[in-house]
């Protein structure tokens, strides 16, 4: 295996020659559940550790993003571990709502990653400048040397409490590069790749998180030195004061780091990460209480032509009342997000069959009475299921989704059901 020796929190290669972090206990509790024994192929460098994949050295890389480029010698696993990406610039920065606005600004970005080949592609109105590490990428910025650097939210919030960056802040939140982080395998080796996918699928979601916890959660412990006692006492007031401050700092930054990485931007509903998140939880505390819960999935119906007769911003402003509509017309224990485009998800514990249908025929008769803005008068489609034992995310989201499909292709302004024989 190769690995990145030098991307702390997610993974490092220690002083004894180890791998360390994230990725490193993900990828050992994979091997144990799948009989696997895997074996670090030494590198200093994320450059030497793609070399070395594209020589075929090493069969397998630990925690990567898929790229195209990437795919001309790997296949990929399923995602292992879900991060957004997050904008860090220094402080006297504006905050920046849409980097494709943005005109002749450099980023500092680490060379052969994802974020680098995607920024390159998809952002040409951004000049970057490539690095040899994270680190690297962060001093420009604290330099003066570049005005961004985009990098993974646990590893700023690692860095942040590590190194005490706080003369810099994070300015925006990129959710198209959110890191879906999966294990590379050789191309010709498809059989390993399948195993090691077997193994992926069986993380719980509270797996990754006390994983991650325990390797961002930084713990400083400083010797005395006695003779230096006196000067320590004489400099106490001003250390309290100096840390009270900082902590204070921090806790606006955590705070902020928390809400970009589960609240989609335009709405202020939860993103799709964070539904995901909560759709695994809903599955296990079904498993094991045997409660019900159910899913609602809708679309605005026509909503294109919205965007095409009076413009994006208009179209905006409908989504935002969609997301007025459902949160206002929902229980609080339903948890509303975005789920891309002009779709909305409903996740609804403790509901049944019943319960799910009569909750979204509700919001159906208030989309239908709603007066938009700009748009006026628009419907929705909406499609129902409810778990089942056994039923795996992908399965009740895709049935979710086909029973929306039917909704749209029955004419829409209509909710369908579509649940799993048992």
């Amino acid at each position: 295996m190769c690995v990145d020796p030098d991307w702390t929190p997610f993974e490092h290669i220690n002083e004894k020659g180890e791998h360390e972090g994230i990725s490193a206990d993900l990828i050992q509790l994979v091997a144990q559940r799948v009989g696997l024994k895997i074996t670090l192929y030494p590198v200093k460098t994320w450059d030497e550790s793609l070399a070395a994949s594209k020589a075929g050295r090493c069969q397998i890389m630990s925690f990567l993003n898929k790229t195209p480029e990437r795919e001309t010698w790997l296949s990929f696993t399923e995602p292992i571990f879900f991060d957004p990406n997050i904008i860090i610039t220094r402080e006297e920065h504006a905050y920046i709502g849409d980097i494709r606005g943005l005109r002749d600004e450099t980023v500092a970005l680490p060379r052969g990653t994802m974020v680098e080949e995607r920024i390159r592609n998809d952002y040409p109105n951004l000049k970057v400048i490539p690095t040899g590490s994270e680190p690297e990428s962060v001093a420009l910025v604290s330099e003066r040397k570049a005005d961004m650097t985009i990098r993974s939210l646990i590893v700023a919030a690692y860095a942040i409490k590590k190194e005490g960056l706080f003369n810099l802040k994070i300015s925006g939140q990129i959710p198209e590069l959110t890191n879906k982080l999966r294990i590379g395998v050789l191309k010709e080796e498809t059989l390993l790749r399948d195993i090691l996918d077997k193994g992926v699928k069986t993380l719980s979601a509270q797996e990754r998180e006390t994983i991650s916890n325990k390797h961002v959660s930084i713990n400083v412990q400083q010797g005395v030195d006695y003779s230096l006692v006196w000067k320590i006492l004489a400099g106490a007031v001003i250390v309290l004061l100096t840390v009270t401050y900082w902590n204070r700092k921090l806790s606006v930054l955590n705070k902020e780091l928390e809400r970009l990485s589960v609240t989609d931007k335009l709405t202020g509903l939860y993103n799709r990460l964070k539904i995901d998140a909560v759709l695994e939880h809903e599955i296990t505390r079904s498993q094991r209480f045997g409660q019900p819960f159910s899913l609602i999935l809708l679309d605005i119906d026509h909503f294109k032509s919205v965007n095409d007769t009076y413009g994006h911003q208009a179209g905006d402003l409908v989504l935002i009342a969609v997301a007025s509509i459902l949160a206002g017309n929902t229980r609080k224990t339903d948890i509303v997000g975005r789920w891309g485009g002009e779709e909305f998800i409903v996740i609804c514990p403790q509901t049944d069959e019943i319960g799910v249908l009569n909750l979204a025929e509700g919001l159906r008769e208030k989309f239908q009475a709603y007066d938009f803005p700009v748009a006026k008068h628009k419907t929705a489609s909406f499609g129902v299921t409810t778990y089942r034992q056994g039923d795996q995310p992908k399965e009740i989201v895709q049935r979710v989704d086909e029973a929306l499909y039917l909704a749209k292709n029955n004419g829409r302004n209509r909710v369908e059901a579509r649940q799993r024989e048992v």
